[in-house]
Order: structure tokens, then C-alpha cells, then sequence
């Protein structure tokens, strides 16, 4: 991970990583697991300042859905999926019915594997003008709720904290939920798990570029960071292909014998010349990705709409949308 500098966004993943090293639970983290039909629930909480130095993720919780099923057309389970969310996001937030919620929409939307967050937005549920123009259309249990699709550096020359910081001093929310694409460490994660955290968001932290936290610490409001995995990078793809070569050759004594004679960093420089052309760093995504970011984009705003309006029937939430 350090060599090609691949960040594990999924903390998931990260705790997975640093257990594979040492076979122990990692000091100061709890984690949960629970089963559902459909997915499963793994909570991850960082409490203690030394497990966030060894996982590289802020202190804070962290709850990963796992749903194989989120990558198919199948609307009773995006069905099941959004409720399920919108679980496990109420969790991370107490809020009173007359709470005002900003959805802010990162990434690009001219750029399909960064394009989650835009989507989102254009799905969700959004109602703080009918406070102002229509107040006949509020329902009981319907939270004052805007959104922003701030864009990217490269296309505003802003940088999205920037944007949304100006737009929380006018706006004053009592909460930022800000929903994000993010890159695994694992393929078979792309479209297919949803991870939670209190602890806000670094936008393209997993691609390596590092822009100004999206958090409490700089907002002064609690920040609830929303992402799927849409891609992955090659050298992780690489270097598992290598490995996965390795263990079946173990079946071959003589020619397993062979490669533990090469150095250690085999694998490692052996990668990187074939990446040499981008630099050493190239993301990768499924020429799927934009039935998969739909399907994603459709289950993460139900779920987000259903936790801030849990008064109102998700089968109206069509009659509000623009």
C-alpha cells in the first residue's frame, strides 16, 4: 500500500490489513458484526488516538454494508438495502424534527466513476424552499433539507470546502451528510458496499489527492460521510494477481522453490514497470460503472431520504423530487 501510495478509504479494509499483519485485534478498536437478509453490518469503532495512528483514519465510527445485491436492477432489494441504511444512518445522529440538513453531492459528474455524489443529489428528497414558498406542502415528520453538488477543483477553480463553507454560513444546518465515491482495496467491492462515518471526508483521498477535510473541525457542524467504492487501483489488482499465481505454484514444489529465491520487493518493482507509463498510479473501474453508480446512487439517496423524513412514505417521496 505504501509503495504505490494506495490509501484504504473503507476502514473495513484498513482494520482487515493491519489484523492480516499481526493475527491480533487491533488495540483500541471495537468492532460488530451483525447478518441481514441480503448484507451484512460491520461497525468499526476507532477509540483510542494510537488505533487511528495505526489504521490512518480519525478516531470516530465507521459502519460498512456489505450488499452483493446493490449491483443488480432488483428494486425489492434496493428497497431492503435503502431501509437498511437509513438504520444505520440514524444511529449517527440525533436530530429534532425540525432539524435543517445540507446533502452535499462530492465528485464529478462528468466523470462516471466520481460521479456518486451528483447523482445522490439529483435523487434525494429536498424541501427547505417549501418551508419558504409552498408551507402547505410541509408534512409532519418532512425535515428542512437542501443539497449542493459543489463540483471539482478542475472545473470550478474553488475548492469544494470552500464552496460548501460559504454555503453553511448562510445556510447554518445542524448537519452535513456528504456522500462520496471512494476506492477499495478489494474488486468484488466496487458497487457493492456502503460505508458509513461520523468523522467527515477527505475528498480524493483514495486516488491520492489530498484536499481540505470536509469535517467538523472545519465546518463547526457534524459531518456524516456517505461513499461506495467505484474503483480500484491497478497495483492492487497486480500485485493480488501475483500472489494468487504464487499460492498455485505451491501445488509445484520445484518451480514454488524458484520464486522464494527472488528478492522481496519482486513483486513490487515488478508492478511498478508495468505502471511506469502513468507514474506509478492508474485507477481502474468496470465498463459497467454507470448501471452500477445508478443503482448505488438510488439505494444511498432512498436511504438518506428515509432517515431525514421518517414520517413520509417512501412511495411519495416522487412527488417532491424536481
Amino acid at each position: 500500500m505504501n509503495t504505490f501510495n494506495v490509501n484504504l478509504d473503507l476502514a473495513l479494509e484498513a482494520r482487515d490489513l493491519v489484523r492480516g499483519q499481526t493475527g491480533q485485534e487491533i488495540p483500541g478498536v471495537l468492532v460488530n458484526k451483525e447478518d441481514h437478509p441480503d448484507a451484512s453490518v460491520t461497525v468499526v469503532k476507532i477509540v483510542e488516538p494510537s488505533a487511528a495512528q495505526i489504521m490512518k483514519k480519525p478516531m470516530g465510527t465507521y459502519i460498512t454494508i456489505e450488499a452483493p445485491g446493490i449491483r443488480y436492477p432488483d428494486r425489492q432489494v434496493h428497497r431492503a438495502m435503502a431501509q437498511l441504511l437509513s438504520q444505520q444512518l440514524i444511529s449517527l445522529f440525533r436530530l429534532p424534527d425540525h432539524a435543517n440538513v445540507l446533502l452535499v453531492g462530492l465528485g464529478n459528474w462528468n466523470a462516471t466513476p466520481d460521479a456518486l455524489g451528483p447523482k445522490v443529489i439529483n435523487m434525494s428528497l429536498v424541501t427547505r424552499h417549501l418551508y419558504r414558498y409552498t408551507p402547505q406542502e410541509i408534512r409532519p415528520g418532512m425535515r428542512s433539507v437542501s443539497a449542493l453538488a459543489p463540483g471539482v477543483l478542475g472545473i470550478t477553480g474553488i475548492e469544494t470546502a470552500e464552496i460548501i463553507h460559504g454555503v453553511v454560513e448562510k445556510v447554518r444546518p445542524e448537519l452535513i451528510i456528504a456522500i462520496d465515491a471512494l476506492a477499495a482495496r478489494n474488486v468484488e467491492r466496487i458497487g457493492t458496499t456502503i460505508q458509513l462515518a461520523d468523522t467527515g471526508i477527505s475528498p480524493g483521498s483514495g486516488i491520492g489527492n489530498q484536499r481540505a477535510g470536509i469535517n467538523r473541525e472545519t465546518l463547526g457542524v457534524p459531518v456524516i460521510a456517505v461513499g461506495v467504492p467505484t474503483v480500484v487501483n491497478a497495483a492492487v489488482i497486480a500485485s493480488d494477481a501475483i500472489d494468487q499465481l504464487m499460492r498455485q505454484l505451491q501445488s509445484s514444489p520445484e518451480l514454488y522453490r524458484v520464486f522464494r529465491t527472488l528478492p522481496p520487493d519482486f513483486t513490487d518493482k515488478l508492478v511498478g514497470e508495468v505502471l511506469k507509463p502513468f507514474g506509478g498510479e492508474l485507477t481502474v473501474t468496470p465498463k459497467e460503472i454507470d448501471i452500477l453508480i445508478k443503482n448505488a446512487a438510488t439505494v444511498v439517496a432512498g436511504g438518506i431520504s428515509m432517515a431525514l423524513h421518517p414520517s413520509i412514505d417512501p412511495g411519495e417521496f416522487g412527488l417532491y423530487l424536481q
